[in-house]
């Protein structure tokens, strides 16, 4: 089982997925204009309430606090699905995947419950906060700093983030920065800390959205921090541990992009399935020429590779415990 974790779904699991797939299948065949979107580099209010009734701002969430709960497994078949429509799919993720796993994974039970049921439902929208101007893969050189006051209730955060998905919608804020800390030698060290952040707590901006290719309707753009406070409480993990916390976002985030690809390299077969046995030359379709099925061949070989490797991690993932996924899900990504 260790070498071989073949991802098995039980009956009841899999008569759950299709509860899900089905309604999902058709508000993005009957409701999703992905050419629209991308052309006013926005998605309407209408279509974000859509995505906001399937439950699909919460699919991982507990039920207990409004969520769906489903499994990583189930996670991934929904991605498949959204994935269909790019700007869809970054808002979702940055939301979900990123954005408030921080709290999912490693808040108390107090954070949980004060923040959880409004992002579940899509009242609040949440980003990611890592990289800066001169810290992209290079986490830990990032200089945003949190300032402890002198009476120990708050910190003070200031400097800014870039290319942060949903940076100009979030309400809440996943925000790593320096803090002091004394270690066991009791010596001053900066380390970084995780905190929740919300944009009601003032000294919050961001820029202008960026314009990005294929998926100009999702929100990405600079933020800032200026003598923001954020209360002791809304710290993420312990003090200086923000780090790991961000590292294990990271991982865990990263085998969702698996599916999505696997369910976009299916409908873009699909598509090209559709024009290569209607168009003609030479009084040939084009699928009848080895070049061509070659091609087809080799993407197909591709659709399976990827949605194999994402499925398998997913399993992988929903064991019991906290297994340990970092690897798999590097390499899902690569692939992908």
């Amino acid at each position: 089982e260790e070498v071989f974790p073949y991802p098995e779904i039980s009956r009841e699991e899999l008569e759950e997925i299709n509860q899900f797939v089905v309604p999902v299948e058709k508000f993005f065949s009957e409701e999703v204009d992905s050419k629209k979107i991308d052309q006013d580099a926005k998605i309407p209010p209408e279509t974000l309430k859509g995505l906001k009734d399937l439950g699909l701002f919460g699919m991982q969430i507990p039920e207990e606090y409004g969520g769906l709960g489903l499994s990583n497994t189930m996670y991934a078949r929904l991605g498949e699905i959204t994935s269909l429509d790019g700007s869809i799919a970054v808002t979702l993720a940055a939301h979900q995947a990123i954005g408030l796993k921080g709290i999912l994974m490693a808040g108390t039970d107090e954070q949980k419950a004060k923040y959880l049921p409004r992002l579940a439902s899509g009242e609040h929208i949440a980003a990611f906060c890592l990289t800066e101007p001169g810290s992209g893969s290079d986490a830990a050189s990032i200089q945003t700093r949190a300032t402890l006051s002198e009476d120990g209730k708050y910190f003070l955060l200031n400097g800014s983030k870039v290319w942060i998905s949903n940076g100009g919608l979030a309400n809440i804020f996943t925000v790593f920065a320096r803090t002091e800390v004394v270690d066991k030698d009791g010596q001053l060290k900066d380390k970084i800390t995780a905190f929740i952040v919300e944009r009601d707590f003032g000294g919050v901006t961001n820029g202008k959205p960026e314009d990005k290719l294929g998926i100009r309707g999702s929100n990405t753009c600079e933020v800032h921090f200026e003598n923001t406070k954020v209360p002791i409480e809304n710290v993420i993990g312990e003090v200086g541990g923000g780090f790991k916390v961000a590292m294990n976002i990271l991982n865990s985030g990263r085998f969702s992009m698996g599916s999505a690809s696997a369910g976009l390299i299916k409908k873009l077969i699909e598509m090209t399935a559709e024009y290569a046995c209607t168009r003609k030359q030479f009084n040939k379709n084009l699928s009848d020429f080895g070049l061509i099925q070659d091609k087809f061949c080799f993407m197909a070989v591709r659709a399976y590779v990827m949605e194999s490797m994402a499925y398998l991690t997913a399993a992988m993932m929903d064991r019991p415990g906290f297994p340990d996924c970092s690897l798999e899900a590097a390499m899902v990504k690569v692939i992908n």
